[in-house]
């Protein structure tokens, strides 16, 4: 019969114990290393041998089986039962801040049969000493607590001013500057993907959130998981975020867009664009096999059946090889292989031919600063008109907040200050449309840059291989997908409004047109007395004529208008044209 082995009644070896609160504590500070000196030398003062030491870097409140550090002691405990050890650390705090969890571990290093030593506390297990070492419990409680508190104060506090306090979002960086503590300033080029991917979505450029969840995974610096990917749910947390608008919001704090102290990288407009857009219309689920090498596929429709054409990689003996192909079970064109090289070479053609002359360009070119000039002229009507609605609302809520003071029903309080939270974020909305009415240094040379660059050749942007920047070329150049045909190709894609017009002007054959091809040729008389006969007023068409001819020519002309008028003669175009071949010989 084997006993089993009991611990030696006076254990020499011994185990350390070392805890800060953060990491940050543990890289910049010197805790660790201190306590651990300090019951080192406190084990070489009892004759102990210290056999392990084991750090935490976690909060001393919660479960202590969620610190690594504790985790491991207990574990090692646990393999060496035979063992008894003495476990050493610096201070009660250090062991556990809570009174429920400190009573936990008491008794979990008890059940392993491990004593516990602290410097700065004498363990008893009178029942005098464990009142006296609940109550030190209580109180490192009750300190932690209160420190919890003051730091969420603080941060509070500080998020009321305009400045962030949480952990920083993706595009930003903490900055200390003097006077102001840490704050966010931009984070490149992070900072530059946030909002190319705002902008672009809020313009209809990315149409779904998946294709900003492909832009962001085709961006090297962005965050990705341990896959290499981009959730979906990141993708809608960043848009639904007002800091990037350059506000601070936190409902569970009742912060309500107060005015950052930082750099916001969208305006506030396109911040509300984004949203409308998000609860208009579902988010398109992402793709498993979207795949780059195809850049036509759900763009380029079967001629036979209309439907989509896919694509993919068809395996061969030596290599394989890529096909778009119409996947419709009742379309004739059904699993027939069209090899990219062939489809995609063609499209390469049309947007070559979508290139305009330089004639062209340079009468856009012209056109485009006559309508700069126009909206330039609106953008001041705008201003004074936002200038307007902004006085209207500090007066709105003026007036709302002297009912609130004169109010007495909470129900009626609480009414008011909702509208009051309404006519604030309103009037935000317009004193950020006021600052981007601001006139912008080269911003018409830049916009023209841009545009007229796509423009003149739509292929360039095409070339980069970029899918998303190829899929924009396809939304910007094409109202409609492309259709094609095994056996004819391409069929007559439908263009843009930009390209119809520079494609139109450049086709345009000029010729003379007939002088009678369109249209029946305006009479003579009704070219010439055109506004007396619009009053019907004959009379004054015939002294007209009178006063330019004999006695006897006007004579002829009045019988020929006297008919006219009492129905003798047929009236309407017909009738007009006899006047005009009656009055046509006698006039010079």
């Amino acid at each position: 019969m084997t006993l089993n082995p009991q611990p030696e009644p006076h254990p020499t070896r011994a185990l350390i114990y070392c805890r800060v609160s953060s990491v940050k504590q543990a890289n910049t500070g010197h805790g660790l290393k201190s306590q651990e000196t300090r019951c080192r030398d406190y084990a070489h003062g009892k004759g102990y041998e210290v056999e392990a030491v084991f750090p935490d870097d976690v909060s001393g409140g919660g479960d202590f089986m969620k610190r690594p550090g504790m985790v491991a002691l207990l574990s090692y405990l646990d393999a060496k039962p035979r063992q008894s050890y003495v476990v050493i650390f610096d201070d009660l705090k250090r062991f556990a801040r809570d009174i429920e969890f400190h009573i936990k571990l008491r008794r979990a290093f008890k059940s392993r049969g491990a004593q516990i030593e602290c410097l700065n506390f004498r363990f008893d297990d009178t029942p005098e000493g464990r009142f006296i070492e609940n109550v030190l419990a209580a109180q490192g409680e009750l300190e932690r607590d209160q420190n919890s508190r003051q730091t969420l104060q603080k941060m509070q506090a500080r998020m009321r001013s305009g400045y962030w306090s949480l952990s920083c979002p993706i595009g930003y960086r903490y900055e200390s500057q003097r006077g102001q503590g840490k704050v966010l300033v931009r984070n490149e080029p992070l900072a530059s993907y946030i909002t190319e991917a705002f902008e672009g979505f809020a313009s209809g450029r990315f149409q779904t959130q998946a294709e900003v969840k492909r832009y962001f995974e085709s961006c090297p610096e962005f965050p990705k998981s341990k896959r290499g990917s981009v959730t979906s749910q990141r993708v809608a947390d960043i848009f639904s975020r007002p800091i990037y608008a350059g506000y601070i919001v936190h409902e569970g704090w009742e912060i309500d867009w107060v005015k950052g102290q930082h750099e916001p990288l969208i305006s506030l407009d396109t911040y509300n664009r984004i949203q409308g857009r998000r609860s208009q219309a579902r988010v398109a689920p992402v793709r498993s096999n979207v795949n780059e090498d195809f850049p036509l596929r759900g763009f380029v429709v079967c001629d036979d059946c209309g439907e989509p054409y896919t694509a993919c990689w068809s395996k061969g003996n030596l290599k394989r090889y890529p096909y778009y192909l119409c996947f419709n079970k009742d379309c004739e064109s059904y699993r027939k292989s069209i090899p990219r090289a062939k489809l995609e070479d063609e499209f390469a053609s049309l947007l070559h031919h979508l290139q305009p002359t330089e004639k062209l360009l340079t009468l856009a070119k012209a056109m485009f600063h006559q309508a700069w000039e126009v909206r330039k002229k609106q953008a001041d009507e705008r201003r004074n008109t936002l200038e307007e609605k902004v006085r209207r609302l500090d007066k709105q809520v003026g007036d709302l907040l002297d009912r609130v003071v004169n109010a007495d029903s909470p129900t009626v309080i609480a009414a008011y200050e909702r509208k009051i939270k309404t006519l604030e974020k309103e009037r935000l909305i317009m004193e950020e449309k006021l600052s981007n009415q601001a006139p912008q240094k080269d911003t018409q040379g830049v916009l023209f840059e841009h545009a007229m660059g796509f423009l003149a050749n739509p292929w360039n942007l095409w070339e980069t291989g970029q899918y998303y920047l190829q899929r924009m070329v396809l939304r910007l150049a094409f109202t409609d997908r492309i259709s094609y045909s095994r056996k004819s190709g391409l069929r007559t894609p439908k263009t843009t409004l930009p390209f119809n017009m520079l494609g139109g002007f450049g086709a345009l054959e000029n010729k003379m047109a007939h002088l009678e091809g369109f249209e029946p040729p305006t009479a003579w008389f009704v070219a010439r007395y055109s506004i007396q006969l619009s009053y019907r007023c004959a009379e004054g068409a015939y002294y007209a004529v009178a006063a330019q001819v004999s006695q006897e020519e006007s004579k002829t002309f009045f019988l020929t208008l006297s008919g006219i008028r009492s129905g003798k003669t047929d009236g309407g175009e017909r009738g007009i044209r006899t006047l005009d071949r009656a009055i046509n010989p006698i006039l010079p």
